[in-house]
């Protein structure tokens, strides 16, 4: 992918564009002294070692011997992101494939931006990149997103902000994760869609829900044919069981849009006359000064 491409990436205008903010100058590294910062650098890939924190570790050998003979043709398009630990150590930021190919093609070296960053920008820039991926299964990019979220403290509209996307698909990937491990596997190995996965997240039965899984992958079931199963199940619930089912959903909602904006988890609980509470937990006096400020009390 080009630098300009990068740039003009939707999802990387807030995130990872805007922690990196590239120039085009380059020079190369060879011997001691410090590197130049913001700039291009042939760096020894002797000198580089990977990130700890590549949301990524398993990588098809076939793409990368595919990238591998398209470096040696071609050379590198996008130089790899690193940060410097010391005057000739490097640690890698983002560029996992390119290095691993650059290896296999046989480089020394490879063209790469020196940035500074501590260990949450590390996290959060190789995380981001890693969501850009096009092949990233649903399950991965849920985790990816969670781990945003609570390893580098951001809220779901701040999240939302650096990948390009609105809260409302940040919250349905979440969803994913509260699925029976089964499930999660099938969507991790592409034997699920997330539409089908989508649909039986409305399925509250772990026992019904397992069922309809099983026979989704048994019978290469479509969506449309799972939603019909899941509002089947519906269908042949009691009256009373039917209004028990759509006050909890709505309450979750509700929670679920009261949690994100007070940035924090609120309790919401009601029964079947309607009646019930809010409950808005703080943690410190800065915390509640926080929320009255939102109450605008």
């Amino acid at each position: 992918m080009s630098e300009n491409k990068l740039r003009k990436k939707s999802g990387l205008g807030k995130g990872l564009g805007a922690l990196l903010e590239d120039s085009g100058e380059k020079k190369k590294i060879s011997g001691s002294g410090a590197a130049p910062k913001g700039a291009v650098n042939e760096i020894e890939l002797s000198k580089i070692e990977t990130n700890p924190w590549q949301p990524r570790m398993e990588f098809d050998e076939e793409t990368l011997h595919d990238l591998a003979e398209s470096i040696k043709v071609q050379g590198i398009i996008q130089p790899i992101t690193v940060r410097a630990l010391s005057e000739n150590e490097f640690q890698l930021i983002s560029g996992e494939r390119r290095l691993q190919a650059s290896k296999k093609a046989g480089l020394k070296t490879v063209p790469a931006y020196i940035r500074v960053a501590n260990d949450q920008q590390m996290l959060e820039m190789a995380l981001i990149e890693n969501i850009q991926r096009e092949n990233l299964n649903a399950i991965e990019i849920a985790l990816s997103y969670q781990r945003l979220l609570s390893e580098c403290n951001l809220k779901q509209e701040q999240l939302g902000a650096r990948i390009g996307k609105n809260r409302t698909t940040v919250t349905n990937y979440l969803r994913l994760l509260k699925l029976p491990p089964d499930i999660q596997v099938a969507l991790r190995d592409d034997k699920l869609s997330m539409g089908h996965a989508r649909a039986l997240i409305s399925v509250e039965d772990v026992d019904r829900q397992l069922a309809i899984f099983k026979q989704t992958v048994n019978e290469d079931l479509s969506v449309r044919r799972v939603e019909e199963l899941v509002r089947a199940k519906g269908k042949n619930e009691s009256p009373a069981k039917q209004t028990e089912n759509k006050i909890s959903s709505e309450i979750r909602e509700v929670q679920t849009k009261l949690s994100s904006h007070f940035g924090s988890k609120i309790q919401v609980s009601a029964n079947g006359s309607n009646k019930g509470e809010i409950k808005i937990p703080f943690t410190s006096t800065e915390d509640l000064n926080r929320i009255l400020e939102i109450l605008d009390v």
